[in-house]
């Protein structure tokens, strides 16, 4: 090969092609097989972030962040660095079961078949996403989408996740369940802080000095109470010991049946 052939993007891609054999043997040239992961590639990181508990995470540290009434500390990229590696921990075994099971025989070569591949390596993702909804009790928001999509949920028993609810439902309805636990997670830690900013407003009422900003008597304390209770550790390790597996089933049933008011859906 000359210097130019190197240079020429169809060369580059034929030369990634004889390096990966995964992408040769199927029904698509190989070069295509290229352009398809490249294009994956490019969205991946937006679609892992939807999927997975970064979102619960940033939004926590986020709202932990302006209850502190620190501003601008820490900065947003300190809040999203550890969001990511907090995502990073909590999300090692569904990737490792995804890699295992979908992509790294995909991308040896001893399982060459691209649908296949897809099939394995979201199906743990997929657990991930349904068991957070279902822990959780969410379970109403996937059935708003389905009713979204003319999906008739009328019995809801009847239906079932892998037959009835694809990635287009599944996805935005775990990101509505991440959003709804993240918020009321940030409710109950806002409270203390709230609590501490009302008594210091209510002495410096007491005290005639309604000139002085309550916020910047309270933020020391909130501070010290923070930092005595240790609360980036507490805070970061509630954060992962929620994403562990989800409650019994007997659990799940009664918290699912309380919230839509009928039998257990989605067998």
């Amino acid at each position: 090969m000359t210097p130019l052939d190197s240079l020429n993007p169809i060369g580059v891609v034929e030369d990634v092609a004889k390096n990966m054999p995964g992408l040769s043997g199927s029904g698509l040239s190989t070069q295509l097989n290229v352009i398809l992961l490249l294009t994956v590639l490019t969205i991946a990181p937006g679609i892992l972030i939807l999927c997975t508990s970064f979102t619960r995470i940033v939004i926590v540290l986020s709202l932990l962040r302006q209850a502190l009434g620190t501003q601008g500390l820490p900065p947003s990229q300190v809040i999203v660095g550890l969001s990511l590696f907090l995502s990073a921990v909590v999300m090692a075994p569904t990737f490792e079961r995804m890699w295992n099971e979908g992509l790294g025989p995909y991308a040896k070569g001893t399982q060459p078949d691209q649908m296949l591949a897809w099939d394995r390596a979201k199906a743990p993702l997929r657990e991930f996403m349904i068991d957070q909804i279902e822990t959780a009790g969410n379970t109403s928001a996937v059935f708003m989408l389905l009713n979204a999509r003319g999906v008739d949920t009328s019995e809801p028993e009847k239906l079932s996740w892998d037959r009835d609810v694809d990635l287009i439902t599944l996805i935005p309805a775990f990101v509505l369940s991440e959003l709804k636990v993240s918020f009321l997670i940030g409710f109950r830690i806002w409270l203390p802080f709230l609590v501490i900013d009302m008594v210091i407003s209510s002495l410096l009422i007491s005290m005639g000095m309604m000139m002085l900003p309550p916020v910047l008597v309270s933020m020391p304390f909130k501070l010290l109470l923070f930092v005595m209770v240790d609360g980036w550790q507490l805070i970061a390790g509630s954060l992962m010991a929620g994403f562990m597996r989800p409650a019994p089933v007997d659990a799940v049933v009664a918290s699912v049946v309380s919230l839509v008011g009928g039998p257990m859906p989605f067998a």
